[in-house]
């Protein structure tokens, strides 16, 4: 099925959401690989993480119309080799999304919602945060929580953030789709966010952009 979305927000970042329906070797004729990168897609022994692999790269190439590379810090944090978009990825089972924004740092996270996140609910959600306690209600709040609290645990650099003590997700009324408030806060670093969550069949999909 290739790329589901693919738009220009208000804040001039660049929305893709890729659904991945291709086997691996109609990604590979989509992507055209680095040594390094070749290198690295050979290294994976399951097919999942290829096809992961492959559709980022895949996707990036549909955002921009041409060949850009990505390349990572001493944290993981994804980069252009060309510097000419910040950007933020993420995966889960059968989609991909990519935020990118020429100035603005950015952050995005999706999911695929399973009933196994009540399970570990208490391992990022604190006491100052409301979550709806009636299923099916519960879980789509839960997993917005813990969307939000990926998107700013990657917009702030993956710096010491423990998501339960430095992230925190203001109290919020569930909808389909929202803007909701988050605030960042350890000994680096001090700010609020704002996030936009959104659902797609049974994903729920979360990004953030800032100064």
């Amino acid at each position: 099925m290739a790329v589901i979305l693919k738009k220009t927000l208000e804040d001039g970042s660049l929305l893709g959401i890729w659904e991945i329906t291709e086997d691996i070797q109609l990604l590979l004729d989509q992507v055209n690989f680095s040594a390094s990168e070749l290198e690295r897609f050979n290294g994976f022994q399951s097919n999942a993480r290829k096809l992961e692999f492959l559709s980022v790269r895949a996707l990036l190439r549909k955002m921009l119309n041409r060949v850009v590379r990505i390349i990572y810090n001493g944290n993981r944090k994804p980069y252009l080799d060309d510097g000419s978009y910040n950007i933020s990825i993420s995966h889960s089972k059968k989609l991909t999304s990519i935020l990118l924004n020429s100035k603005k740092r950015v952050g995005i996270d999706l999911e695929y919602m399973s009933h196994r996140i009540r399970e570990v609910a208490h391992k990022f959600i604190n006491d100052n945060e409301s979550i709806k306690k009636n299923a099916p209600t519960e879980k789509y709040h839960l997993y917005i929580h813990w969307c939000a609290k990926e998107a700013l645990y990657k917009i702030c650099d993956k710096k010491d953030l423990n998501f339960r003590l430095h992230l925190l997700i203001k109290p919020f009324h569930v909808n389909d789709k929202g803007i909701i408030k988050g605030k960042v806060d350890n000994e680096q670093i001090s700010e609020e966010f704002d996030l936009t969550y959104f659902k797609y069949d049974n994903y729920i999909i979360v990004y953030t952009s800032k100064d």
